[in-house]
């Protein structure tokens, strides 16, 4: 059974991603390994905790996770998929009660932040601020907490055994978030590869990104993602974190000597299958 590094503890979303995953690619329910920090997942692939790590690297509502696009580049660990998830947050609680019943919810802020509409609507639930929904959840459950609802995933939900009283109270519907996997012993076709993930810097002259840009464009890859980050003691100096897309590997690969030589400090972060 592989075991999967997640930052969070089990129920949250980053296990929902591991499942569908590995499970889509034919294994069995992954072991979790619970890792506070998105840093403890390097961490435990290098200790040998874990065999693969699962990290989210961007949402369709906050857009993307900064401090994760530079872990990519500072170890070596190369992607070998993606899965996009819907986010779907729920209200649950111990069995017998209904939403009258709760005086609080407890959850992550960022589940507070998606939720806000739907809680207009209950003004005598307090909303509390917590660092994991999942773990909001595991402690209404191991405490026996009644009057206290966690906004949740389904999964904990069902781990936990809490009710939910209310389901999918997220307010914008199309709230997906994407995560990476990180498997060295994953070995993916090439002849299915039809993504790419790379980090590189560009010498400090004007169009130097346009020029990037327009031969890329020239070769048919799809730009998918752009994302610049400042280099640290480097004045006005940035890595670009860059998706791609094609679908032709042969055309991806000539695309890639022609922007080589007009680049500097290129990291090819991963080729994988794209998720969508």
């Amino acid at each position: 059974m592989k075991r999967i590094a997640i930052q969070g503890v089990k129920g949250c979303f980053h296990e929902q991603a591991a499942r569908l995953f590995y499970e889509e690619h034919g294994h069995i329910v992954p072991e979790i390994v619970e890792c506070a920090a998105f840093d403890d997942l390097y961490r435990s692939l290098d200790a040998e905790r874990a065999d693969a790590a699962v990290m989210a690297i961007e949402n369709t509502v906050s857009g993307g996770l900064l401090p994760n696009f530079e872990l990519l580049r500072k170890y070596d660990r190369k992607i070998k998929g993606e899965v996009f998830l819907r986010i779907q947050q729920n209200l649950m609680a111990l069995p017998g009660q209904s939403i009258e019943d709760i005086k609080e919810v407890r959850t992550h802020y960022m589940a507070i932040n998606q939720t806000r509409e739907f809680f207009k609507n209950c003004p005598w639930i307090r909303l509390v601020e917590s660092e994991d929904t999942a773990k909001s959840a595991a402690e209404v459950a191991a405490e026996g907490l009644m009057g206290v609802g966690a906004v949740a995933s389904e999964l904990a939900a069902d781990l936990y055994g809490l009710d939910i009283l209310a389901p999918s109270i997220e307010t914008y519907k199309q709230n997906f978030t994407r995560f990476l996997i990180l498997d060295d012993a994953l070995e993916v076709d090439k002849s299915l590869v039809n993504k790419a993930s790379m980090c590189f810097t560009l010498s400090h002259k004007p169009g130097s990104l346009a020029h990037v840009l327009t031969i890329l464009s020239f070769y048919d890859m799809n730009l998918t993602r752009i994302q610049s980050l400042p280099i640290p003691g480097q004045e006005w100096q940035y890595f670009f974190y860059v998706d791609i897309k094609f679908d032709d590997y042969l055309r991806y690969e000539q695309a890639l000597a022609a922007v080589r030589p007009l680049m500097e400090d290129l990291n090819i972060l991963g080729e994988y299958v794209a998720a969508i």
